[in-house]
């Protein structure tokens, strides 16, 4: 049987694969279970220091399995929309409070939930044939998967009212405009390098001042400045006792590029 999530390891770097390319990378509950249980070993899983998310075949993620979907919508003996606090809600906060950066490979579509998972990621590497879709609206459904807190941040309020009612498709040009991507390459198939390559840089540099700045942004953004004043101390303190502080320091003023470790 084909495994739902691939997880690779390159060194510090952890890419998981959304392996349904036949579904278009599809979320089904088997891949949902594996996506949540994989990121939540990833907490607290030292040996790895940055990770990339990205989708089989030529489709970062059409979203919920909505074959899936309909099936349990015809079955009396459970909730379908369940899966919301049981897979999507517990997906969303794994990502958002890794405490290491996530770099989302979106090549092809993402859509509904499968951009959610994109905007969800630290940075966002596409190319010409990326294009999001804010699905939900159009099977008479609200926001999920963190897209109604993420969206927002990303693009505003008005731009988010607007993708989430019309349901209308952004391309790789205009999603680069609006901050949707982080990067946008000339050719598909370099998306995936391109992230990889991010992702390994990234897990070079100071990982544990990487994630306090994430806890740091995201009590800003729903705080106010005495909370981030807060937060600021509080990150300053874990980070100033960090030996990659000590030793990038040393090598600031020793005039030489500094290694770092991870903790």
């Amino acid at each position: 049987m084909t495994e739902p999530l691939l997880v690779d390891r390159t060194d510090a770097v952890v890419t998981l694969t959304l392996n349904r390319p036949a579904a278009m990378n599809s979320l089904d509950v088997a891949l949902k279970e594996a996506l949540r249980d994989t990121l939540a070993q990833l907490e607290t899983d030292r040996s790895c220091r940055a990770v990339v998310l990205a989708g089989a075949g030529g489709q970062f993620s059409a979203g919920q399995d909505l074959r899936e979907h309909v099936q349990a919508l015809r079955s009396t003996s459970a909730n379908p929309l369940d899966t919301v606090r049981a897979h999507y809600n517990p997906i969303a906060a794994r990502l958002a409070n890794l405490p290491k950066p996530v770099v989302a490979a979106v090549r092809g579509m993402a859509a509904g939930a499968g951009a959610s998972l994109a905007f969800l990621a630290d940075f966002r590497i596409g190319g010409p044939r990326t294009k999001f879709l804010m699905a939900f609206a159009g099977v008479g459904l609200a926001a999920d998967t963190g897209a109604s807190w993420t969206l927002p941040r990303l693009v505003g309020h008005a731009k988010a009212v607007e993708m989430l009612m019309l349901a209308e498709p952004v391309g790789a040009e205009e999603a680069c405009r609006l901050g949707l991507l982080t990067r946008l390459v000339n050719d598909d198939e370099a998306v995936l390098p391109a992230a990889q390559e991010l992702a390994t840089r990234l897990a070079a540099g100071p990982t544990v001042a990487y994630g306090a700045i994430k806890r740091q942004l995201s009590i800003a953004d729903a705080g106010t400045l005495a909370d981030a004043l807060a937060a600021e101390a509080q990150a300053q303190a874990i980070c100033g006792a960090t030996a990659d502080h000590r030793s990038a320091t040393e090598a600031f003023v020793e005039k030489r590029s500094p290694t770092f470790e991870g903790h």
